[in-house]
């Protein structure tokens, strides 16, 4: 199944979807990790394959990539550790686009899906810029999802959703990722204008740090991506175990407030 069939799927039949962030190569056990937050409720997972110049990443997440490139985190060696992994759950990879393009379209597209990762998030590959890379991912059996910001206007948000591949990803806030201490309005704004064009799954992500604000994006959206507040307990060694139960809550509210 692809990953937006899987999603439509779950959402379809009445869930909030849970789409956890880890960063690749963070510690020894990040693997483990990525195991662990499937199992605890995850509806899929976006992995977070680290570069050197960071996109709209805050603190938390350079602080994550810095400490994965120094343990010698590459591209190849993060997708490949997925390749043993059969969670039952989709993967999406995260990373800039500057990767792929010297990685090579097709190799990059086809190195991905031989080990399992169904989907790429290439935040600094705007929408008319998709170019070859779209055509060839597809043909890979890669989905392309795409990024729609606060300030999207109508035309262009419209454009996103017609290309956007797996699910659409409405920017809760302007600015980088990292945890809030409430949801923004722009969040649902976002998430309503989204859903008001698209039958596609709308997920949104930044900002998003506890189940209370998860419930509250999902009054509009249909799920939540979840990265810089699971990454900050596992940069104080939360470990897969603390990973495990942080999503679980997450799991837990979602499904309380779904009723």
């Amino acid at each position: 199944m692809t990953i937006e069939s899987t999603l439509r799927a779950r959402r379809d039949s009445g869930h909030k979807l849970l789409v956890p962030y880890v960063t690749g190569g963070l510690g020894r056990d990040w693997v483990d990790v990525v195991r662990a937050v499937a199992a605890a409720g995850a509806d899929a997972i976006e992995i977070g394959i680290p570069f050197s110049d960071p996109l709209m990443d805050g603190p938390v997440i350079q602080e994550a990539t810095r400490r994965a490139l120094e343990q010698g985190a590459t591209p190849g060696g993060i997708v490949g550790s997925l390749a043993d992994l059969d969670e039952g759950v989709p993967l999406a990879v995260m990373t800039s686009y500057n990767i792929v393009f010297r990685a090579g379209h097709e190799r990059f597209a086809r190195t991905l899906t031989a080990n399992g990762v169904t989907g790429a998030i290439l935040p600094d590959l705007p929408v008319d810029e998709l170019g070859d890379w779209a055509p060839i991912a597809a043909r890979a059996g890669v989905e392309t999802i795409l990024l729609a910001a606060p300030t999207t206007p109508d035309d262009r948000l419209a454009l996103i959703c017609e290309r956007s591949r797996g699910w659409v990803y409405g920017v809760g806030v302007l600015g980088v990722t990292g945890e809030r201490d409430s949801l923004a309005s722009s969040a649902s704004v976002i998430a309503k204008r989204l859903k008001a064009i698209t039958d596609k799954p709308v997920l949104v992500g930044v900002g998003v740090s506890t189940a209370e604000q998860a419930v509250e994006a999902c009054e509009e959206a249909d799920g939540v991506i979840v990265g810089s507040a699971l990454v900050r307990r596992l940069l104080e060694g939360a470990g897969p175990e603390g990973a495990a139960a942080f999503v679980a809550g997450l799991r837990a509210g979602l499904d309380r407030g779904r009723g």
